[in-house]
């Protein structure tokens, strides 16, 4: 099963240099692993005698689970050294400056050579792999070498391919994990399912990094002038997700809307512009201190900002749940806003949780947007109190940082 296993990596690789030819992500993805191995040994030739630890991620989301973590090694463990890999250029060329990692890169695809050589010239002293990824090749090349690999933020489901009959080749590879940092107790009990027993539930680091980014937000004077019980906040936004706000916008007229779309581009900014045409736009980049009154519909035009951008806000609607699944709802829900998002929420407990608590609403249509954003403006008693359960949900787990980094370095 390997031998397939691998041959289906070779020609994904194939796949995208072919699509790289007219498709700019592809190109990125393909472009951005050139010269890898040379620029990782200079690396390492800076740096000969320092400890490495490697993380990587797929992409953002991923990244934002790892944050928290890299960023408590640094400032408890500054003699490592930390080296960030990313699978997706939605990742990498969002955080290729990140500051708090020496090196970072795109992950080599996972054949046997490159996981050898990759493994080899950077001599990790610790691993951790964030949520998702595992890569057969790149497990067994840290086990032959006797590297410990952290799972963190780990979330299983019964549909995996390790909990299948046929999936038994690669359900191996999960005993060579040092560690599942799980977010879920249902995650353990799948994995005890299958003889594993080297998991604990931590939590999802997401808790922490979303409670330091609420403690030090980033202050936006052009938006304080908002009035905060008026504003709405839109964000991580697709445009099914727009168009179903866009049509209740007899019910928005008093309402003073900032979206934050998943992509910024100025084709996404144009269609926003279509699309909200009945609301009179500015981007957020051309608002002054004293005009945002002035206008109805603020287009977040730059990354890295929505996380602060929730302050101003008294409720939040969360894209991507008419597609694959919502974007980050903590964000929103650490500044004690209720939410609304689409109905492809289940995978995400968190939104389950916040749903069955009452501060969180999944919608279907613009109807159903319309009754529950209507509810949360004239019954203060329901806003106040999706609030308070917003807030406490998210400050009442966190601390998994902290529970992690005990485990791994036996504190």
């Amino acid at each position: 099963m390997r031998f397939f296993y691998n041959i289906s990596i070779y020609l994904y690789a194939f796949a995208i240099k072919m699509a790289s030819f007219s498709n700019q992500k592809a190109k990125s993805w393909v472009e951005g692993r050139l010269g890898i191995f040379e620029a990782l040994t200079n690396f390492r030739n800076q740096y000969p005698q320092d400890a490495v630890l490697w993380f990587h991620c797929a992409s953002l989301g991923e990244f934002e689970q790892g944050r928290a973590l890299m960023e408590k090694i640094k400032k408890e463990k500054q003699d490592y050294k930390i080296v960030l890999s990313f699978f997706s250029p939605s990742g990498y060329e969002v955080r290729k400056t990140y500051e708090y990692a020496d090196f970072i890169c795109y992950l080599p695809i996972d054949t046997p050579k490159n996981a050898k050589k990759f493994v080899r010239i950077l001599n990790p002293e610790k691993v951790f792999f964030i949520k998702y990824e595992y890569w057969y090749n790149y497990i067994e090349e840290l086990w032959k070498q006797k590297i410990p690999l952290f799972i963190v933020s780990a979330i299983f489901r019964e549909k995996q391919i390790f909990f299948k009959s046929y999936g038994f080749w690669f359900r191996k590879q999960l005993e060579k994990i040092q560690c599942f940092f799980t977010q879920n107790q249902e995650s353990i009990d799948l994995l005890k399912s299958v003889g594993i027993e080297t998991a604990i539930l931590s939590g999802d680091t997401r808790f922490d990094r979303v409670v330091e980014v609420a403690k030090n937000p980033l202050k936006f004077p052009e938006l304080e002038s908002l009035d905060r019980n008026k504003t709405f906040i839109i964000g991580s936004s697709w445009e099914a997700d727009e168009v179903l706000i866009a049509n209740a916008l007899d019910d928005l007229t008093n309402l003073t809307l900032i979206i934050a779309p998943h992509e910024v581009n100025k084709t996404r900014i144009l269609e926003l512009k279509k699309i909200f045409h009945a609301k009179k736009p500015i981007l957020l980049s051309q608002l002054s201190k004293t005009n945002a009154k002035a206008y109805e519909l603020i287009i977040v035009d730059s990354i890295g900002k929505l996380s602060s951008i929730y302050q101003y806000g008294f409720a939040a609607y969360i894209g991507g749940g008419f597609g694959k699944g919502i974007h980050n709802i903590l964000e929103a829900a650490c500044w004690g806003m209720p939410i609304i998002f689409g109905p492809n929420y289940h995978k995400f407990y968190e939104a389950k949780n916040l749903v069955h608590k009452g501060s969180a609403f999944s919608v279907k249509n613009s109807d159903e947007f319309s009754d529950v954003l209507q509810s949360l403006i004239s019954n203060n008693e329901l806003l106040l109190n999706a609030s308070a359960i917003s807030r406490q949900f998210v400050h009442e787990q966190k601390g998994v940082v902290d529970t992690i980094y005990n485990v791994v370095f036996q504190k």
